[in-house]
């Protein structure tokens, strides 16, 4: 596990990006629920993108429940993890 998620840093970060996306779970916007969001995910994984970690625009607020349908046992990200991958490409790649 990233060891950001630790820090002071991390939760000021967190705590920006729930504020920011108005406590709401962007993966339910999608299809036009509106749910509360509790948890922050990373587009482009901390482990395997540091120089990304810190970035606002890496970041969406979703549910726990949406968290966990993110990602693989193993940490690797599934289709739709992936999916949100391709839609927050970095400043200059997309």
């Amino acid at each position: 596990m990233w060891e950001g998620y630790k820090t002071m840093r991390w939760r000021r970060l967190r705590e920006q990006v729930l504020r920011r996306d108005r406590y709401r779970s962007l993966e339910a916007l999608r299809y036009g629920r509106n749910v509360e969001a509790d948890t922050v995910h990373h587009c482009w994984r901390a482990e395997e993108f540091p120089e990304f970690a810190w970035e606002p625009w890496n970041l969406i607020s979703i549910t726990g429940d949406e968290h966990k349908l993110m990602h693989n046992p193993d940490g690797s990200l599934t289709e739709l993890g992936e999916s949100w991958r391709r839609r927050r490409a970095p400043p200059g790649r997309g």
